[in-house]
């Protein structure tokens, strides 16, 4: 019996779900099925340009788990492109990342799934001073605080012309 799967983090949901070749008609084509984890790994390594590791720690999955899925979903998008399918997104063990806020004015806390942005008042009070909850802040995308020099950052005449 194989081992269940870890749900894995995602933060999106794409607006669309289907894709297909334009003037073909649906019942010609083929179709491959790119879950929405494997679709999240694309969005973090090809489009945000995150690499393996971070990535995996963002979905809550190993490294090599990452790239298993990375390699999957290549291959799938690869065959829809090369042999003109229908692309279907769904399914797959994930859970959806949200973010939490809460309202100064009233003290209620909720949360706004990953990507929606931030809201501009409290559901409960209808309040403007809206922030993210403490718990939730995080340390930037490189773990740190955004404080100090850092091993990269250029001082002031580092560089020729400045």
């Amino acid at each position: 019996m194989p081992r269940p799967l870890k749900a894995r983090r995602i933060g999106c949901k794409p607006d669309s779900n289907y894709f297909k070749p334009r003037g073909i008609p649906l019942g010609d084509l083929g179709e491959v099925v790119l879950t929405m984890d494997e679709l999240e790994a694309v969005r973090l390594a090809d489009f945000e340009g995150i690499y393996q590791e971070a990535a995996a720690k963002r979905m809550n999955i190993s490294r090599q788990t990452f790239g298993n899925i990375i390699k999957s979903a290549h291959q799938k998008i690869a065959d829809a492109l090369v042999n003109a399918k229908a692309l279907r997104i769904e399914g797959g063990v994930v859970t959806m990342v949200e973010k939490l806020f809460n309202c100064s004015e009233c003290k209620h806390e909720w949360s706004v799934p990953y990507g929606m942005g931030r809201p501009d008042e409290c559901p409960q009070c209808d309040g403007s001073s809206v922030h993210r909850s403490f718990e939730d802040r995080g340390r930037g995308r490189r773990g740190g605080s955004g404080r100090g020099r850092g091993k990269f950052r250029r001082r002031r005449g580092d560089c020729p012309g400045s």
